[in-house]
């Protein structure tokens, strides 16, 4: 019996996504804020175990000047979300990584029964948000620390029910599915035309969140309605000289995807370090970043940015969806997708198309990156690779190389992510998302557009 022949593309294909997403993974979490701040401290120590900065806020929670313990304090504002525990002496503290706004939720389950925060010894100029007993916007003075210490009081807790958190965290969740899915489609597209999982993506995103911070910052800045097409532009232009540079280069050589890939994680490196060295460390605001929600109908309330970042995305997601299916571009795109050999045998200039997707995907992930600086406000170096996880996730999820695909991954990635913080911690949203692909991945591995692939 001769032996059974097999190829090895595919499962080494496989092989190399799979050790992509570990790493992937492991960067994430060593990188991300959640990973150097946001830990819970221990009881017996304020602070505990979090890494610790110049900056915090802390303070003691008493009822009838008695201490109280173990109660849960969070703090959330401009991307980083923290908690810890009240000590046995009810001393808090928790480090946030700048000065800034936040806002400080006291655990009401974790207080004694029929208690709240008493709003009349509240310091001054403290005063709980609409529609709560126990959260508050918090910002520093002059100094690096704010003290805020709490007293407790009988009363009536107002709380938010679920069915409002749930709708809340929907539309929360389908705002960010949108703007993953500008990012997602991208990858999608490069993987589908070149086989390559590109890990510089993340630094595309934070390259269109930087031209916008110089162009809309500063003396001369300019508007936003402005800013955003040039961002396309510079995106357009940065596609171009990458693949004419870097990529088609490597392609003429006959490098493997292996060596590509590698090539993508050094790229991504080089990018990321250059970013600190021209921004710095610091995280910047964008103009408009923060700006208050309007209430629209029941528990919804969205910021004008928000509204316009969705408006955006929709606009762009269509505009690929009509240029992937009514152009000859675009059809050329899909067929060197299904089968690159017969497509360049059929006339179809390989290179050329592939060139374009390049400056597509790096349009879009540009425009991604702005409309995540606002999302999670600010622009930092390494804002991109904290959701470069979750673009690799959505695209599998949706099916390897398929637009479309990536396209609702997404969306249920940005879901998932948002509405799990219903039942899990908000350092935890994330795990959520990428536990839900483990399982359908399990059941559907071609992912939900994707092909099954025949091995021998």
């Amino acid at each position: 019996m001769s032996p059974t022949t097999v190829r090895a593309g595919h499962p080494v294909r496989w092989l190399v996504l799979t050790l992509g997403a570990v790493l992937a993974a492991a960067l994430l979490l060593l990188s991300s804020p959640g990973a150097a701040f946001a830990a819970t401290s221990a009881p017996d120590t304020p602070g505990g175990d979090q890494e610790k900065t110049p900056f915090y806020f802390a303070g003691v929670i008493k009822f009838d000047d008695e201490p109280v313990g173990d109660v849960v304090m969070s703090i959330e504002g401009n991307g980083f979300e923290a908690s810890t525990i009240t000590d046995a002496e009810g001393r808090w503290r928790i480090y946030v990584p700048e000065k800034d706004t936040f806002t400080l939720t006291v655990d009401e389950t974790t207080l004694p029964e029929g208690v709240i925060v008493d709003a009349a010894q509240l310091p001054e100029g403290t005063q709980p948000i609409s529609g709560t007993t126990a959260s508050f916007e918090v910002e520093f003075g002059l100094t690096g620390s704010k003290i805020l210490n709490l007293f407790l009081g009988e009363g009536e807790r107002i709380t938010t029910s679920f069915a409002d958190q749930f709708f809340e965290r929907f539309v929360n969740g389908l705002n960010f599915g949108l703007l993953l899915a500008l990012a997602a489609v991208g990858v999608s597209l490069i993987f589908g035309t070149t086989g390559l999982t590109n890990f510089a993506h993340g630094e595309m995103l934070t390259f269109g969140a930087i031209v916008a911070l110089a162009l809309g910052t500063g003396a001369s800045a300019l508007p936003m309605y402005l800013v955003i097409p040039i961002v396309v532009i510079a995106g357009v232009a940065l596609g171009w000289v990458m693949d004419a540079g870097l990529w088609k280069p490597l392609r003429r050589k006959g490098l493997g995807l292996v060596q590509l890939m590698i090539v993508s994680i050094g790229l991504s490196l080089a990018a990321r370090y250059f970013f600190n060295l021209i921004i710095g460390g610091a995280t910047y605001q964008l103009p408009g970043a923060g700006s208050p929600k309007i209430p629209l109908f029941g528990p919804i309330a969205l910021s004008v940015i928000d509204m316009w970042s969705m408006a955006i995305s929709v606009v762009l997601l269509v505009a690929v969806a009509f240029w992937l299916l009514r152009t000859r571009i675009g059809k050329a795109t899909r067929a060197i997708s299904d089968n690159p050999g017969l497509a360049a045998a059929s006339g179809i200039n390989v290179d050329r198309v592939i060139r374009i997707v390049w400056m597509l995907a790096t349009a879009l992930a540009s425009v991604a990156g702005v409309l995540w600086a606002y999302f999670r406000p600010g622009v930092k170096w390494d804002m991109g690779m904290h959701v470069l996880l979750l673009i690799f996730a959505a695209v599998t999820l949706g099916g390897l190389g398929t637009a479309f695909g990536a396209l609702i991954g997404s969306i249920i990635v940005g879901l998932l992510v948002e509405i799990s913080t219903l039942w899990l911690p908000p350092d935890l949203k994330y795990v959520g998302a990428l536990a839900i692909l483990i399982v359908i991945l399990l059941v559907r591995p071609q992912g939900i557009l994707g092909r099954k692939e025949r091995l021998g």
